[in-house]
């Protein structure tokens, strides 16, 4: 895709509207961008080591192009870092480089560092400006857009933060290049779950087109295009998740049970992995519900292992607590409303609702069928 021309997909919010720019090259024009719809500010760029090491250099070239010279804050890499910690250490970078409320706090990063920013700037002076510049597909196709921020608690994932929606939203397909081919992968996860949740024929195209994805080219920047946009068109209905927002979480109560159970080690599981077990998990439990057919669960975890994602508990590595544990994580998970377990649970294809009153002993039977000690005991 053309630098000169990226595809703009707008967060429709009123007055609070912002672009999701889609192309390659954009880093280098971050600071031209930011500079047309936020003129005269200054700014802090929030990153972690790995990122920095590849793309902090040419942000900053873009960024002084269009006038801002930034403040560098750098966090360690992985999910550890959305810490009550880290956050006070970001919070004091912006501080310490005496930026006012008018200014902008930079997000370049993949999901860690863009929810961790997030809160940081809906938090400094009563909350700042904010811009996202992700550099994970999983990022660009989701965590970067809607407003969600926050940390983790040792209770449990994202328990900590605020809605602050960013100005901007600078995707840049090129930066994707350097990702490991397993945070691809993790990141793909959540591209498949907007098929997944409402649009099937996206869930179909990916099937068919999952190997140009990867490759790169037209056929990635269509996809989180499409990811965007239905993202956007989400969180202009319900932007802070009292209604169809929440279905976003189609495999994330599982997911994130899953990801405090393994106390976010990156090395045994990453977000988007647990998102893909959660998905097939949802699939599967809906089917054992009699609410879809097992061929929508069997085509989902078909896929995902085409990928080369886990689908399975079984998949992780190392133990994983037993079903009662696993269902007391999912009981803390904010998804959970005055003791009722709620679900995304599906019809088929493309067709997730919200339920709610899910009896947690279905819940626990299910995990227990469905946990790898089971399957070592049978």
């Amino acid at each position: 895709m053309s630098v000169d021309q990226p595809v703009t997909v707008e967060v429709g919010l009123g007055d609070r509207a912002y672009d999701i720019l889609i192309g390659s090259g954009l880093l280098s024009r971050a600071g031209e961008e930011i500079s047309r719809r936020l003129p005269g500010t200054r700014a802090a760029v929030v990153t972690d080591e790995n990122v920095a090491a590849a793309h902090l250099d040419t942000l900053k070239a873009g960024l002084e192009k269009g006038g801002i010279q930034p403040t560098v804050i750098t966090m360690p890499p992985g999910e550890k870092t959305k810490s009550f910690a880290h956050l006070e250490e970001v919070v004091d970078g912006i501080l310490a480089a005496r930026l006012e409320r008018g200014d902008v706090v930079v997000a370049l990063g993949g999901g860690v560092i863009g929810d961790l920013t997030g809160f940081a700037a809906g938090i400094v002076r009563r909350g700042m400006n904010f811009v996202q510049v992700p550099t994970s597909l999983l990022a660009q196709v989701d965590s970067s857009v809607g407003g969600k921020t926050g940390i983790n608690s040792p209770r449990g994932k994202n328990l900590v933060g605020v809605f602050l929606q960013p100005r901007l939203v600078l995707a840049d397909t090129g930066v994707l290049d350097t990702l490991p081919i397993r945070e691809f992968r993790a990141g793909y996860a959540e591209l498949a779950k907007y098929g997944l949740i409402d649009r099937p024929e996206l869930f179909a195209w990916l099937e068919v087109n999952w190997q140009k994805v990867f490759a790169g080219g037209p056929e990635r920047a269509q996809a989180i295009a499409e990811a965007c946009r239905a993202k956007a068109d989400v969180v202009a209905r319900d932007e802070f998740e009292t209604g169809d927002r929440a279905l976003l979480n189609l495999g994330h109560t599982f997911g994130h049970a899953l990801e405090a159970a393994t106390q976010y080690d990156g090395a045994r599981l990453v977000h988007g992995e647990g998102v893909a077990i959660g998905m097939a998990l949802a699939h599967r439990f809906s089917s054992r519900l009699n609410l879809a057919s097992p061929d929508d669960a069997a085509r989902v975890e078909t896929h995902l292992r085409a990928v080369g994602l886990p689908w399975r508990m079984s998949d992780i590595p190392g133990e994983l607590p037993d079903a009662e544990a696993l269902l007391s994580f999912i009981t803390q998970d904010k998804k959970v409303s005055r003791g009722a377990l709620t679900f995304i649970l599906t019809r088929g294809i493309g067709q997730a609702f919200i339920a709610k009153d899910v009896p947690a002993s279905e819940v626990l039977s299910f995990l227990r069928e469905n946990h790898p000690a089971s399957r070592k005991a049978g």
